[in-house]
């Protein structure tokens, strides 16, 4: 039986051309996957088709955005999941969606290989490679461009040879990846880390420094999930899809950074994700009303190594997994509403409301009605500053017996 082979199917030249290629190299069938995971661009029985024409014996296309929203991004909302305190982690949450689709047509199909278009330098062959040795530790994985240096110069020759259907357009100077959690931009000028970036490079966001008048939204969370915006009921799809257009169009959520990859190089990248901005604002701040203070500083530790986990490719890791529990736990009482201005490139707070707030007015009131007992406050100081009052005095008599008069 001929051997078969899985490809992660995008629709573009390079996985168009690794098609053959890979039938090339290793005289296997291949079957291409393609996962829209919110990304836009052409309709997918169009990339069905062009696959097949390209030479696949098989082709796939999963329409998994509400998949990828639920039970991917909105995970990430709830874990606050900003890595290095910034990136909402916009590709590295795409990448296990995908690779499930990837086992599970090579388990329908009888494949032995998986295969992805990923270079050796960046992060996402991690990803791909560590998301399916999880799922199915006896698939083996490869990568054309890595593997069998398929340059791009080399896969246009190829295409031209063999007549494929692909288009060998003059490349685009930037490296892009997106979905509907934001866009992700590298590569050409921005690789000299002086240069700022151009507005031409933008799809997702507005100029911010537009003059435009300001949107107001208030946005409704129960136990962590986003469940409505001004009142009327969404789906969390829904609730990215929609903050991505008004953030965007008040230009939130652009992120301009140098990044540590796991690779071990720094690399810059610049990002647009404006929903998923929004939504971890809002999120944040509904914890801060409604999460107890030690729960929400362990939290903050959690977050910070649930985002490395994802972005070093461990999703279907154990820890990621027992993480998630605690997150989920946490976010037990995350229910009320937001109330947020979007202008100027910033998403701002200005309201909270929650049957579930521990802010209690009477308590945090300077004025009449104030029910905070200030006389406990002396002893509670006093004991709470002893071991530092003792240990203090230590020191003064170290001192004190090291100089004497």
């Amino acid at each position: 039986m001929t051997e078969r082979v899985v490809l992660a199917y995008s629709g573009g030249l390079d996985t168009s051309v690794a098609i053959g290629w890979i039938a090339e190299e290793t005289g296997a069938e291949v079957i291409a996957v393609a996962v829209d995971v919110g990304q836009g661009g052409e309709d997918l029985d169009v990339i069905r088709k062009r696959a097949l024409a390209c030479g696949a014996v098989e082709a796939e296309v999963a329409d998994a955005k509400d998949e990828f929203a639920e039970e991917y991004c909105l995970p990430a909302i709830k874990a606050n999941a900003l890595y290095m305190d910034r990136y909402p982690l916009v590709s590295a949450l795409s990448r296990p969606a995908i690779v499930k689709h990837l086992v599970a047509a090579a388990r329908k199909h009888g494949a032995t290989t998986v295969a992805h278009g990923c270079t050796g330098k960046g992060n996402d062959q991690v990803r791909f490679e560590a998301g399916i040795a999880a799922l199915a530790p006896d698939l083996k994985c490869i990568a054309p461009v890595r593997d069998y240096a398929m340059t791009r110069d080399k896969a246009i020759a190829f295409c031209e040879a063999k007549g494929l259907p692909i288009a060998t357009t003059k490349k685009s100077p930037y490296s892009i990846d997106q979905n509907v959690f934001g866009r992700a931009i590298e590569t050409g000028f921005l690789e000299d880390i002086w240069n700022g970036p151009i507005e031409d490079i933008y799809e997702y966001t507005q100029n911010p420094a537009v003059a435009r008048e300001a949107d107001e939204v208030v946005i409704t969370f129960e136990e962590g999930v986003p469940v409505a915006l001004d009142g009327e009921p969404v789906t969390v799809l829904q609730a990215v899809q929609q903050l991505n257009e008004r953030a965007g169009a008040q230009g939130i959520g652009r992120i301009d950074m140098v990044e540590d990859r796991l690779v071990g190089i720094k690399s810059r990248e610049v990002y647009e994700a404006p929903g998923a901005m929004a939504l971890i604002t809002a999120h944040q701040e509904l914890e801060n009303v409604t999460v107890e203070r030690e729960l929400a500083r362990y939290k903050r530790g959690v977050e910070q190594r649930w985002s490395e986990l994802v972005y070093d490719g461990l999703w279907f890791s154990p820890l990621k997994h027992a993480l998630d529990g605690f997150v989920n736990e946490a976010n037990q009482y995350v229910t009320g509403d937001i109330r947020m201005t979007l202008h100027g490139g910033r998403a701002v707070v200005t309201g909270r409301r929650s049957e579930q707030s521990l802010y209690d007015f009477n308590l945090a009131t300077y004025d009449t009605g104030d029910t905070f007992d200030q006389s406990a406050a002396k002893g509670f100081i006093d004991i709470y500053s002893l071991s530092s009052k003792i240990a203090a005095q230590r020191q003064l008599r170290k001192q004190h017996d090291g100089n004497p008069a």
